[in-house]
């Protein structure tokens, strides 16, 4: 009974296959944005994958503690309508898309390495979970996935570079996913610099 018990939360509980390892390995990035937050985008197999890169003026572990607080997200990311914790390093995200778009969602399980440069890498990619009901009028985001890489450059400054799986699915139009992906991107990282900012004057 116990084996069965665990196949079934293995199953329940599987990771797709969208390799981010391999994706840090990709060369041939079209630019979208070269502004303060740089946007490029590129193909890995069927999936466009975005990246978005900045420096904030933040120490890396201010940055790194914002990005490991999950449930926090919807205080952080203003698309961000719930982060709920599933199981242990699983949660659920549920976005907000503009009028007349639907909502997204996607369950994810996540991980986090520290190098011996001191830089820090989190990982998150979609699996199943028998507790994560979809909302009404949301759809789901069943190969998300992502990565972010925190390089510090000096005490004060850190190399944020944020990469996801820019598949939208439901009703988004094709046609409008780079601008939708430089708007994501973006979005994200101001934001993560905005939340930082306040927490620092508080």
């Amino acid at each position: 009974m116990k084996h069965l018990i665990l196949f079934l939360y293995f199953s329940f509980c599987q990771v797709y296959a969208l390799d981010f390892d391999k994706i840090q390995k990709i060369k041939d990035w079209e630019l979208l944005q070269k502004e303060k937050v740089k946007i490029e985008w590129a193909s890995y197999g069927d999936f466009p994958v975005s990246r978005a890169e900045m420096v904030l003026k933040h120490n890396i572990n201010l940055i790194s503690s914002k990005i490991e607080n999950i449930e926090d997200y919807p205080s952080i990311f203003e698309r961000v309508t719930e982060a709920k914790k599933l199981d242990k390093n699983i949660i659920q995200i549920i976005l907000d898309l503009p009028f007349p778009f639907s909502g997204r969602d996607y369950v994810v399980k996540y991980s986090k390495k520290i190098l011996k440069n001191g830089s820090r890498i989190f990982k998150f990619s979609s699996v199943k979970h028998p507790n994560s009901k979809l909302k009404p009028g949301h759809v789901r985001l069943p190969d998300a996935a992502g990565l972010w890489i925190l390089v510090p450059i000096n005490l004060n400054s850190t190399r944020v570079t944020y990469t996801w799986n820019g598949e939208l699915l439901g009703n988004f139009p094709d046609f409008a996913l780079t601008k939708a992906w430089t708007t994501q991107g973006t979005e994200v990282l101001t934001w993560l610099d905005k939340a930082i900012k306040e927490e620092r004057i508080k």
